[in-house]
């Protein structure tokens, strides 16, 4: 791990990481940090957990000898006359619909990392993350799919015909790709949970005294703990 140091307008620390990460180099990864990769990782979601997990396929590649970091994404993939593929962008998907599938796919491809957008719950972290040593970063905004297609130096690909651009999995070696933000960590600590109990306790504060809505959609609650109206 090469720890870079805390940028000096964002004030947030920043590392850069080897793939295949080292459980030793995660322990000193706290939430909110930003992380940059090098190295290969492989993109995986449903169709890929469906074929190993649920089919029982053999994978078109020994797992472990690639990488131990699995994100969840959409590719923005083309492909040269000679057969190559260049990959322009790549936007992560929510990871949150994956859970089911967690706790054996760790055991099976031994992952340490995922990548993905918009975290996950911390029982889900607790349940599936803390008894694997594995850590969930979290892409930043909806803007930096091309970013991110920048670092991507060189891919391949396996079960494109049979699952499609999206679900394919793609091997993805890559220099200073990122930036990614650490949501949560080996304990199964949560960026996003600590960052939403300190809103929800001015919430109230910052709404009170407002008139109420005087149009809101059927059903809409105008409770502030469960919906920003």
């Amino acid at each position: 791990m090469v720890d870079n140091g805390n940028g000096a307008s964002s004030g947030l620390k920043k590392v850069r990481l080897k793939m295949p990460v080292q459980v030793e180099d995660l322990r000193d990864l706290e939430v909110g940090t930003v992380v940059y990769l090098d190295g290969v990782l492989y993109t995986g979601r449903e169709g890929l957990y469906n074929k190993l997990l649920i089919e029982r396929d053999e994978p078109p590649v020994p797992l472990q000898s690639i990488s131990n970091v699995n994100f969840h994404c959409s590719p923005a993939a083309s492909v040269h006359d000679d057969g190559s593929y260049e990959m322009g962008a790549v936007t992560a998907t929510a990871s949150f619909r994956f859970s089911k599938y967690l706790t054996e796919w760790f055991e099976t491809s031994k992952c340490k990392m995922i990548i993905g957008k918009g975290g996950m719950s911390v029982e889900d972290y607790k349940t599936h993350f803390v008894p694997h040593d594995a850590v969930y970063l979290t892409t930043v905004g909806y803007g930096t799919g091309a970013l991110l297609g920048r670092g991507i130096k060189h891919v391949d690909v396996h079960w494109l015909e049979e699952l499609g651009i999206a679900q394919a999995m793609w091997v993805l070696t890559v220099e200073n790709f990122g930036p990614f933000l650490v949501e949560s960590d080996l304990q199964g600590n949560s960026l996003f949970e600590q960052q939403n109990r300190i809103v929800n306790e001015r919430v109230e504060e910052t709404y009170r005294g407002l008139k109420p809505p005087a149009l809101k959609r059927y059903g809409e609650t105008t409770s502030r703990d469960d919906e920003v109206v």
